[in-house]
């Protein structure tokens, strides 16, 4: 059979086993179980292995640091060792079982942190898009492998696309206009697709722009334009029973005809109903009997699942693979838990250091205190592998001094008058009042499972959480008890306090030289899949005992450990030394003990702005980081700690700042060269960020923008050039007057320094690019192509593509900039949705001039109709066109002679 000749080319073989396939074994490969062919003795597959920072849910494997840990080592060689070391463990679980570790791998997840509150930010790399894809691509790259003809696994990227929230993760609709697509979202997929780092892409949950992501035209129209190799998109699990779901989306009338509708947009494998496929076949049956889809639709999907098994190895002789060669011993080897030491070490960042208590002098430290709830223990989040061992803050130190190192968590501790008696427990506050309670008598924690009460679970854990509760007053004096999982008062209890955490810390505290304080979150409460979190602040119990434990001893180290950034203003005003790191894996504890002593530098920098405060952040649901000021990218304020930010032992100097030239254009490409200095006396690596700002445009520019990074080693009192090249075609914003991108004539100022706003040096670079006058219109403008809005959400055009705009509210507006109407006597524009009256003015939305007002009718929702009326004046100024009433859908605004 030709499929199994390893010498044809790809597309020979796959067309010759898909000719020799039924209509029901095509259908067959479209769910995530695919069945075996028996006849041609063709195996059983599936996809979806979970790797995002280390083998997942199949036994014991390396864990390395999360995901956003791997984004704070602005290292790309060192994520892409990390994607090869857990490829090597994907092959080798699956020759150890097949049936459940499949080759196809679910990682890396690159939808940029825009918003540090999303419940998933372990889950990315950065919240620059940029940055992200490159990460990305390096953590692919690793996963496939490096073989020409075989791939080692078969990465696939999450979630596409303009995935940030788990608040009505399945219903809510993310807006992307036309630049925050183009210049933010999609850049952080197009680096692992466009070198074939990545082969696979997921869909995600929500709609984009009205229209749910798993039939958007981007998978096409973007995604699969970006390289010549098919490129195979799976669903997110039992996301396409959402498309249909009357509760959810119910964006299609029946199951049939919303997976007909995935099926031709580009989704080549439902993940739906776990392993039970015949609801999927089902519905991919009746969509073909009703002529919504044809056999050469299910062709083009099944050919592409196809494709991926064969550049797998699937059906060719083992010997001609070299990943066949990787066995059991290659989990968690020695190397891979050297590994996870250095990513570790690597992804430490030094938040503050003021005076020498930091690198610690082990023969100045004595006693040193360990303190805090996260001091003797390591957190799995949900996409964790299993530890085969941990290395706790605790353990890290206690290995690496001889003298005595001691340790409080810090908790409260309390008796407890449940209905079966009283219970002694420890306290742990997550945050939000939500609370683990563990038995002082036999360490379990407290679950509900069923309706019983039982201290029988090892804490927080599994997709649904049981041991998180809410201790609510009553006006009795007694507490009710409330489940958090359920949602209901499972018991109403008398409360002893038996001691305060912060009295015994601070005894701690103060018996010691040095304290280590350890705080942060559980990855699986308070901020996850599922649930965003409310805010930036610490928990509460937390806070007091960081004021306490600084009180008792001012030589205090904070350690944060965490998924996320925390508002930590306070302890940033007081405390000498600060450290924040990403759950850090099984090696944390070492890596940790490594950087506090000075064996090894705090090599990470943040990948996401720390800001001082959560409500300088705009609504979690709101996309449009040009409108808010979001991100790093166009923050008008002063973050705690801005991205990039990253302290090591030694201060720099940067000097003689120079551009290889001073004039450029689009093809060019500009080096841009720097003297770095350590004026320190220890060896250390510089990471030197550059950054431009765009001085003039005819639209909002970021305030700065990452464009390059490079580390540099320097000795102490050592000078070197750095240089870095900056493409001026990368300078490019998405232009929505000509709906490409456009290098546009300005000055661009060039800033090299330590983060985003600790700016070095800087000079200016003439870029001789297009001249974007005012807005010439030659035909319709599109709705969506408006430069500002207020009071507008974006929607779908129709179903399969476009997009419109909608009033959600009285007197919303767009505004397409200076735009010249000169010679134009009408205007006529498309709209659908409720009635009402659009206005045409210029200069002013609310008071600028009148150009024309138009009636629009009550139309169906993708029923448009035109609207046409004299245009009484044609200045040279902003066009802003406003609506009266909500539910008023605006399509495109044309103009005419009459």
């Amino acid at each position: 059979m030709r499929f199994r000749d390893p010498h044809l080319p790809l597309p020979e073989r796959v067309a010759d086993l898909l000719g020799r396939l039924t209509v029901a074994e095509k259908i067959a490969l479209l769910h995530q179980h695919q069945a075996p062919i028996e006849r041609l003795g063709v195996g059983a597959f599936r996809t979806g292995t979970e790797a995002l920072h280390g083998l997942a849910w199949l036994g014991e494997a390396t864990v390395f640091p999360q995901a956003v840990g791997l984004g704070a080592t602005w290292d790309l060689d060192l994520v892409q060792r990390v994607g090869d070391a857990v490829g090597d463990e994907v092959r080798a679980s699956h020759h150890k079982d097949p049936t459940r570790a499949g080759l196809n791998v679910w990682a890396p997840v690159v939808n940029p942190l825009r918003d540090p509150r999303w419940g998933r930010n372990e889950e990315g790399y950065s919240e620059d898009s940029w940055l992200t894809g490159l990460l990305g691509k390096a953590y692919a790259q690793g996963l496939r492998g490096d073989h020409p003809r075989y791939l080692k696994t078969a990465p696939t990227l999450k979630h596409f696309l303009g995935y940030n929230n788990e608040t009505d993760r399945c219903t809510s609709s993310s807006n992307l206009g036309p630049r925050v697509l183009h210049e933010y979202e999609l850049p952080a997929y197009r680096p692992a697709i466009a070198s074939g780092a990545a082969v696979a892409v997921m869909a995600s949950y929500n709609l984009v722009n009205g229209r749910p992501a798993h039939v958007t035209p981007h998978l096409n129209d973007a995604l699969r334009s970006w390289t010549d190799d098919e490129v195979f998109v799976v669903s997110d699990a039992y996301a396409p029973s959402n498309l249909a779901d009357p509760r959810l989306q119910a964006y299609f009338p029946d199951h049939a005809a919303s997976h007909a509708a995935s099926l031709k947009a580009g989704v080549d494998s439902f993940t739906d109903q776990g392993e039970d496929t015949q609801p999927t076949l089902d519905r991919l049956h009746e969509a073909l009997q009703r002529g919504l889809i044809s056999e050469a639709d299910i062709d083009r999907a099944a050919s592409r699942a196809l494709a991926l098994r064969i550049r797998l190895g699937e059906f060719d002789p083992a010997q001609a693979n070299p990943y066949t060669q990787l066995g059991p011993d290659t989990i968690n080897c020695p190397a891979h838990q050297a590994l996870s030491r250095e990513t570790a070490q690597r992804s430490i960042v030094l938040l503050k250091r003021e005076g020498d208590l930091l690198p610690l002098d082990p023969a100045q430290a004595g006693r040193i205190a360990v303190i805090g709830q996260l001091g003797d223990q390591l957190m799995a989040d949900w996409y964790s592998g299993t530890f085969a061992y941990r290395s706790t803050i605790l353990n890290g130190l206690s290995e690496r001094v001889s003298a005595e190192v001691t340790f409080t968590e810090g908790v409260d501790r309390i008796r407890l008058h449940l209905p079966g008696g009283p219970c002694d427990v420890d306290v742990f506050d997550w945050g939000n009042d939500v609370l683990a309670l563990r038995s002082t008598h036999t360490g379990g924690y407290l679950s509900l499972h069923d309706g019983v009460l039982s201290f029988d679970s090892p804490g927080p854990h599994g997709w649904e959480v049981h041991e998180t509760f809410r201790l609510i007053p009553q006006t009795d004096g007694t507490h009710a008890l409330h489940h958090e999982l359920t949602k209901t008062v499972v018991a109403l209890c008398q409360i002893e306090v038996l001691h305060l955490g912060t009295e015994k810390a601070a005894e701690a505290a103060t018996a010691a030289d040095t304290v280590i304080l350890a705080l942060g979150n559980h990855p699986l409460v308070n901020g996850r899949e599922t649930e965003d979190r409310q805010d930036l602040a610490l928990p509460r119990a937390q806070q007091r005992l960081l004021q306490a434990v600084y009180e008792a001893n001012q030589r205090t180290v904070l350690v944060v450990t965490s998924s996320y950034p925390y508002a930590i203003g306070w302890a940033d005003e007081h405390l000498p030394a600060i450290i924040w790191s990403s759950h850090g894996g099984q090696e944390y504890g070492r890596a940790l003990a490594d950087v506090l002593f000075g064996d090894a530098e705090p090599a990470g920098r943040l990948p996401q702005t720390w800001y001082s405060s959560h409500s300088e952040l705009p609504d979690l649901l709101d996309y449009d980081i040009i409108t808010n000021d979001a991100t790093y990218l166009y923050h008008r304020g002063t973050p705690l700690y801005p991205f990039g930010h990253g302290l090591t032992w030694a201060e720099f100097d940067y000097r003689n700042l120079t551009l290889s030239q001073s004039t450029a254009d689009a093809t060019t490409r500009v080096s841009v060269s720097v003297e770095v200095t350590n004026t320190g006396t220890r060896p250390v690596t510089e990471v030197v960020q550059l950054y431009t700002h765009q001085q003039r445009s005819r639209v909002k520019q970021p305030l700065r923008q990452l464009r390059g990074f490079t580390r540099v080693a320097l000795d102490p009192g050592q000078t070197r050039a750095v240089t870095i090249d900056l493409d001026v075609a990368d300078l490019a914003f998405w232009d929505v007057t000509s709906g490409r991108f456009v290098v546009e004539a300005a000055r661009h100022k060039v800033m090299v320094g330590r983060s985003a706003t600790d700016i070095r040096a800087c000079t200016t670079l003439l870029v001789e690019g297009e001249r974007l006058g005012p807005r010439r219109v030659t035909g319709a403008l599109a709705a969506v192509d408006h430069d500002e809005g207020f009071g507008i959400a974006l929607t779908d055009a129709s179903p399969e593509s476009g997009d419109a705009v909608m009033a959600t509210e009285n007197g919303a507006w767009i505004c397409f900039g200076t735009t010249d109407l000169t010679g134009f006597s009408t205007v006529t524009v498309t709209a659908s949705g409720s009635a009402g009256w659009i206005t045409l003015r210029a200069g002013d939305p609310v008071d600028g001039e009148v150009l024309a007002s138009l009636a629009v009718a009550g139309n169906p929702r993708y029923q448009y109709r035109a609207v046409s009326a004299p245009l009484t004046g044609a200045p040279l100024d902003r066009l802003y066109l406003v609506c009266d009433t909500p539910g008023i859908v605006v399509l495109a605004i044309g103009f005419g002679t009459s």
